[in-house]
């Protein structure tokens, strides 16, 4: 019998502490991917309570993500500065506290500044978790721990909106929707403790600048945008809604500039001169502001439409999220040798999944049955799983090394200010269109969705032709 040594036992401890780390930085991931997700379910009930209206509803999904994605390279940059370690735990407790926030919000505006609060954390704990586990694991363990990532955020994809119907329609203590947030508490609690404890303390670097201008300018530009379609569908587009839209194209205007002249800029004006990098920045941001609002007005659909409950809503989109998953781990195999290519036959799933919608719309309308549905949203789900797995690791397929970290960090940030505007442009025209009908909103946001993605199809044979090799 072997008995084990001193050093064995050290590194057995050794190791099971860096599974721990990852326990802690995955479980942060699945708590902002949950709450990122669950209003797309929720915000018709939400709306309901606190009399906010359409507004309401398109603020909720779209507030955090616009605060995420405006923050995210901000975030990054912090944690170099001061700290990983530092920057995760304030993160963590301040998207614990708003969510609390979130949880006893007693009118529109409540909500909607705890959420963009939530966004504004969660832009501070996310960027934190990769820099964290390359310092904690060694390089050749890093592959097996990151392919961690992919299923469990895809699980959570499909079971937040259902844990978010299944927790309405319980209304425990009688917190109907609150609960949703509330139970952030426990979770979000229990993984400050842990990371108080296991992450390993890191100094950061206070000569790291921070391009705080830039990140101001594009804040007031997206927020003026979504400010200005949201209060232009609710309230008619008077002088204060298309006001908004003007002074954010001028503020757009100067973030352009800002990272032209910065010394640290948020984004390296040398990506742009890239045109495989520009070209997936641009499908990026076009492929997913259209999905997310195509999500958030399926929801709306179920709800207002067919009459589902939220937890019915959220089990007629479930095969959406399992087609996600499945086309997601396939890509994976594939993109090595198929690379753009793989982008183009998701982009041409997708669409199928849209057409096979739109023939239900036509046809069915608002008799349409939950098994009718299911085949068409589980199509869709593969086209988009398809796509979310490859387009931007095919995007930074030249890119040279040094600005691999730039790349990524931008396009992260970009997928949720697509996100945020996607929520507010389809939700726009879905609800400008209503008038006319529940079925005669969704064809007409079903053909708008894939107007974008024929668009998309465009940008596809001006990207690079592989991913990068070590992907």
């Amino acid at each position: 019998m072997t008995i084990p040594t001193q050093s064995t036992a050290a590194n057995h401890q050794v190791n099971s502490r860096m599974w721990a780390i990852l326990a802690v930085i995955l479980a942060a991931d699945i708590l902002d991917l949950l709450d990122a997700t669950i209003t797309n379910i929720a915000a018709p009930t939400i709306a309901a309570d606190l009399r906010g209206g359409q507004a309401l509803i398109q603020w909720l999904g779209a507030s955090y993500a616009l605060a995420l994605g405006v923050l995210l390279v901000v975030g990054g940059r912090l944690g170099d500065r001061f700290g990983k370690r530092r920057l995760f735990l304030i993160g963590l407790a301040g998207f614990t506290v708003a969510s609390v926030a979130c949880g006893l919000a007693f009118d529109p505006v409540s909500i909607i500044v705890a959420r963009l609060v939530q966004g504004a954390f969660g832009a501070l704990l996310i960027p934190q978790g990769f820099g964290i586990l390359t310092a904690v694991f060694p390089r050749e363990q890093l592959g097996k721990a990151f392919s961690v990532f992919g299923p469990a955020l895809g699980l959570s994809a499909v079971g937040g909106p259902i844990v978010a119907g299944l927790l309405i329609d319980a209304d425990l203590f009688d917190l109907g929707w609150r609960a949703m947030f509330l139970i952030n508490i426990g979770l979000g609690g229990a993984a400050f403790a842990a990371a108080y404890r296991l992450l390993p303390p890191d100094t950061g670097d206070r000569t790291i600048a921070i391009d705080g201008l830039g990140a101001a300018l594009l804040g007031v530009a997206m927020f003026g945008a979504l400010f200005g379609l949201i209060d232009g569908a609710a309230s008619g587009w008077t002088v204060l809604p298309l006001g908004c839209l003007l002074g954010s194209l001028v503020c757009f205007g100067l973030f352009i500039r800002r990272q032209l002249t910065a010394a640290e800029p948020l984004i390296r004006p040398t990506l742009f001169q890239n045109r495989g990098f520009t070209s997936g920045l641009l499908l990026g941001l076009v492929f997913f502001a259209a999905v997310s609002g195509l999500l958030f007005v399926l929801s709306l659909f179920l709800q207002t439409g067919l009459g589902y409950s939220p937890t019915g809503a959220a089990l007629g989109l479930a095969p959406l999220a399992v087609g996600i998953v499945l086309a997601s781990i396939a890509a994976h195999q594939y993109i090595a040798r198929l690379g753009r290519n793989l982008i183009l036959i998701g982009l041409l799933i997708t669409l199928v999944g849209i057409g096979l919608l739109l023939v239900l719309a036509l046809t069915a309308g608002t008799t349409v049955g939950p098994w009718a549905l299911a085949a068409p949203v589980l199509v869709l789900g593969l086209g988009m799983g398809t796509c979310f797995g490859t387009v931007y690791q095919v995007t930074i397929g030249d890119i040279e090394q040094a600005e691999t970290g730039s790349a990524s960090g931008s396009l992260t940030a970009v997928q949720q200010l697509a996100n945020a505007i996607g929520a507010a442009a389809v939700t726009t025209v879905y609800f400008h269109t209503v008038g006319s009908g529940q079925a005669h909103a969704l064809i007409v946001s079903l053909v708008l969705v894939a107007v974008g993605t024929v668009v998309c199809c465009a940008f596809v044979r001006l990207m690079p032709r592989n991913a990068p090799a070590e992907l």
